[in-house]
């Protein structure tokens, strides 16, 4: 892990600006001095890196360097964003290095990963950036030449010209940086392309699986203690008492103190989210140290009560008022099935849906429920600082530094530049390292121990913590008229603490009579972010329902989505309908052509199917179910995409296979419950992974070809795993499911 840490400030960053040692600077941001990648190593060039204003540093053996402002937790950006610097670069690939830049979002734009925007954000900025830089040496050979720069063309990092002459782009970097940085450089036609679209290995591949230190608990500095946190064992509950004279006796340990993460009148950004507020802090030598001492705390615990937290977020300032009490899933299901019975907030509204339904022929009507998740990084949470009166280091596996910042110059009363946060790869995400309170957390330790720390969650601390996936509820109302037409359709969805209901989607603006509501239970149990929020639970309910109502219409489910989505495209209900039908449909009409779809041969397996559209993509998949030792078992899945342009087929290829998984453990084994605010599950020993063998054996995956703008792909494929799964499950038990997970209902059955 590389450790060193630049002295350069907003001053120094104009300075140098200019020239500095035969490199090429552009102006968009800039990049700190570095150890040297193990490609130069191989390449055998020094170590020595000129510092430029640029996402591009050329050296002068041609090898360009990306300094990638996204956090990597897999996704694979640290590949797929050089990638498309290179191409409008019109480098040679293997000559090109990437780094993962600290934090700066003066410099270096959001650096947030989630939402699935990586690609989509910086697709623009890093051709221009290309393109600009490949002018520029254009133009700084043609002056070297005396040539007019159009007759100085380029191929993979080398400058030419007809008189024979030729350089690499190293060699005119120099003169290359004097130049002005040019605007609106036309970009390649994608039939252009040479690197984007064609398979690239994973930059840092070689080092995961080498085990070179990557993660932020790889990091280390010396003098670097552990800590650990005490939380009361339920939600709703405080920290009151403690006696830690038992353990400040165990071997290793520095100290154990209690402090608070916000005071009382901290205003909470929109990513401060935490669950308790009272810390009981254990420090020591080693992680095996603190452990074993934490469990000899006496703590006395007492009732939270109700707290108010003041927000900010779009809406500007507000009270929330979180609840007391401890909470438990039979009474939360009940309360969710009394609030479904009361009015709610109106989403949208089309037509007559009241009228409609009076006068339906038929009415089918289903409820579905979805039970809170916990993200379960597979490496657990941590974060490294030092935190002194001057400065402040921080060091581990963020999604969204750029939210943390703020919050940590607000606590630490330290300005904004006396703040450095270095990001590590992460092993792990799906939106729970986007709430960066346990960064806050290791930095009050850190200050409050004069010390650097490295706190550290157990499995246990983190799934018992909250910042869960809600828990969700949905009916789904559908009119029939006496041929059997739909003519009405109607959802409304609630949850804990929020609901799932995206009204502007599919079916909205295929239905004449549509109506959408929505409600929310407040809660203690803190929940956050995870993996396509609000859409792995919408889409599941929504998708499952629609095969229900193709089957009481006598119609085939993919058909019955073509119709609704050929009524969206030729005559739109309403307005504001977020989805493009073409694309929409356009998914379906690839999964059903490669999936050989209601074609002869697949008749052992049970098909499901289901598409979404989320994070501005459309997604499809057939799921292929077998019996197996008397089990349902996935055995194959077929997925269409449509994410516009795609950087890296082999990448994107194993996100969407990485998605299908995750959305098939999901649907038949994830769950969290709660017991007197107790969570009842606190490792995997009793929250339900899908293991090796039950991943399907074949995950074949295919891509919509057009020349749009490349979308979202981390997100949309997971949440129409779900619908698939379940009327996939319809087809091999008989039996419609309506309550996640599956397993434990199937397991009743049997």
């Amino acid at each position: 892990m590389d450790t060193n840490k630049t002295t350069y400030n907003r001053r120094s960053f104009l300075k140098a600006s200019l020239l500095s040692g035969g490199g090429m600077m552009l102006s968009v941001s800039w990049l700190s001095s570095f150890k040297a990648a193990d490609k130069l190593e191989a390449l055998n060039l020094p170590p020595q890196w000129s510092q430029l204003n640029a996402y591009i540093q050329i050296t002068a053996d041609n090898v360009v360097k990306l300094l990638c402002p996204n956090p990597e937790f897999g996704q694979n950006v640290m590949t797929s964003l050089p990638m498309i610097l290179a191409e409008e670069l019109d480098v040679d690939w293997k000559n090109v290095v990437v780094e993962m830049g600290h934090h700066d979002n003066t410099k270096l734009g959001p650096q947030f990963t989630g939402g699935s925007n990586s690609v989509r954000m910086y697709w623009k900025p890093l051709r221009e950036a290309g393109a600009a830089a490949r002018q520029m040496l254009r133009e700084a050979a043609a002056q070297t030449w005396s040539v007019p720069v159009d007759d100085v063309t380029t191929k993979a990092g080398m400058l030419q010209h007809s008189s024979g002459k030729s350089a690499k782009y190293g060699e005119m970097a120099t003169k290359a940086a004097t130049l002005a940085v040019p605007k609106g450089m036309k970009l390649k036609a994608p039939k252009d392309f040479s690197i984007v679209r064609k398979s690239k290995k994973n930059v840092e591949g070689q080092k995961i699986v080498t085990g070179k230190p990557l993660f932020g608990l790889d990091y280390r500095q010396e003098g670097m203690l552990i800590a650990m946190i005490q939380h009361p064992p339920a939600f709703g509950m405080k920290l009151k008492s403690f006696d830690a004279s038992q353990t400040l006796k165990m071997p290793g340990i520095k100290d154990v103190f209690s402090l608070k993460l916000y005071e009382d009148s901290f205003e909470q950004g929109g990513f401060d989210t935490r669950t308790f507020n009272d810390l009981l802090v254990v420090v020591g030598k080693t992680t095996w140290e603190v452990m074993n001492a934490r469990k000899k705390l006496k703590v006395e615990w007492e009732p939270a009560g109700d707290t108010k937290d003041t927000m900010m977020g779009r809406g500007g300032k507000r009270e929330v008022t979180v609840p007391g009490g401890l909470e438990s899933t039979s009474a939360q299901l009940d309360k969710m099935a009394e609030y479904a019975k009361k009015s709610a907030q109106q989403l949208r509204k089309d037509g007559d849906p009241e009228t409609a339904f009076k006068n339906a022929a038929q009415i089918i009507e289903r409820t579905y429920n979805a039970p809170f998740l916990a993200h379960n990084c597979m490496e657990p949470m941590n974060f490294f600082a030092h935190v002194t009166e001057e400065k402040a280091l921080l060091v581990g596996p963020l999604q969204a530094p750029g939210w943390t910042e703020p919050t940590l110059s607000k606590i630490l009363k330290l300005p904004a530049d006396k703040i450095e946060i270095q990001m590590t790869r992460m092993g792990g995400g799906f939106g729970r390292r986007a709430y960066g309170h346990y960064l806050t957390e290791a930095a009050l330790i850190s200050k409050k121990a004069k010390a650097p720390i490295k706190l550290i969650y157990t499995r246990e601390d983190d799934m018992t913590y909250g910042i869960y996936r809600p828990m969700y509820t949905a009916t789904y109302r559908a009119a029939l008229d006496a041929n059997k037409n739909l003519i009405a359709f109607h959802v409304k969805g609630g949850g804990i603490p929020e609901h799932a209901i995206h009204a502007n989607r599919f079916p909205a603006g295929a239905v004449d009579n549509y109506l959408a509501e929505g409600w929310e239970i407040p809660s203690n149990i803190t929940i956050g972010a995870f993996r396509a929020p609000r859409s792995n639970f919408n889409a599941a309910a929504e998708q499952s329902f629609l095969d229900e109502v193709a089957e009481a219409m006598g119609k085939d489910p993919i058909e019955f989505r073509l119709e609704l989505l050929k009524r969206a495209k030729e005559s739109p209900v309403g307005k504001n309908n977020e989805y493009d039908p073409d694309r929409y449909a356009g998914v379906l009409k690839l999964v059903k052509d490669k999936s050989g779809w209601n074609k002869p041969g697949n008749e052992k397996y049970h098909r499901g199917v289901a598409a979404y559209f989320c994070h501005n993509s459309y997604a499809a998949h057939v799921v292929d179910m077998v019996t197996r030792d008397g089990q349902p078992y996935v055995e194959r899945v077929l997925s269409a995409m449509d994410c516009g342009i795609v950087i890296n087929p082999d990448a994107a290829t194993n996100m969407v296979q990485g998605a299908v998984v995750d959305g098939i453990g999901n649907a038949f084994y994830g769950a969290l419950t709660h017991k007197a605010g107790a969570a009842e599950q606190s490792n995997f020993h009793n929250y339900r992974m899908i293991r090796h063998n039950e991943a399907p054996k074949q995950i074949e995956v295919h891509f919509v070809e057009n020349d749009l703008d490349p979308t979202g792909l981390g997100e949309p494929p997971f949440p129409p795993v779900f619908g698939a799964v379940a009327n996939a499950l319809y087809k091999t038990t008989g039996k419609r499911h309506y309550n996640q997970p599956f397993k434990p209902v199937l397991d009743k059955r049997i």
